[in-house]
């Protein structure tokens, strides 16, 4: 397999830094966002949720980073069915002082080709290191789950270290 490139790039939002990546599908925008909201779905690529999105929040487990790895509170922010969804995480779950990162979806689709914006907030540049790659890793597993690819041969060892210097110099002083 060829390295794969970098895709994600700085940008602001309300005053937060953020890197945001693009990838596009062809298929009705309903049916990415089901991709990025269903249970199921994202148990294809990245992980399940747990917990009713109608109260505001669910548990989030990661199911490709091994089997220690803490389950992440999702605060849901905004949600405008099928087009936006804005929330914020808290890793770990159980923290008493836990991490938040703050995650944007976007999606739009113009003649049945739906284009996904992701963004996560990078609010110091030494995070974008590791962002970048995990990020990058995570939508091409999606697009393969999305167009019936093996998502094993998605291999996070061919994102990182080499994206990093890229990450690093995109979101450098």
């Amino acid at each position: 397999m060829n390295s794969p490139t970098p895709t994600g790039r700085r940008r602001d939002h309300g005053g937060e830094t953020y890197c945001e990546w693009q990838r596009t599908f062809h298929a009705p925008i309903d049916d990415v966002w089901a991709a990025v909201t269903e249970p199921e779905r994202l148990a294809r690529w990245i992980g399940t949720w747990t917990g009713d999105p109608a109260d505001g929040h669910v548990k989030f487990q990661m199911l490709f980073e091994g089997d220690d790895i803490p389950a992440e509170h999702f605060r849901i922010d905004e949600c405008v069915r099928p087009r936006r969804l804005r929330m914020t995480t808290s890793m770990p779950y159980d923290s008493k002082d836990p991490e938040h990162w703050l995650l944007r979806l976007d999606l739009d689709e113009s003649d049945g080709v739906t284009t996904l914006t992701f963004a996560q907030d990078v609010p110091d540049p030494k995070m974008a290191e590791g962002v970048g790659p995990g990020w990058d890793y995570y939508l091409d597993r999606m697009v393969a789950a999305e167009t019936g690819v093996d998502v094993t041969a998605v291999d996070f060892a061919s994102y990182s270290p080499e994206m990093s210097g890229y990450y690093l110099a995109e979101f450098g002083d």
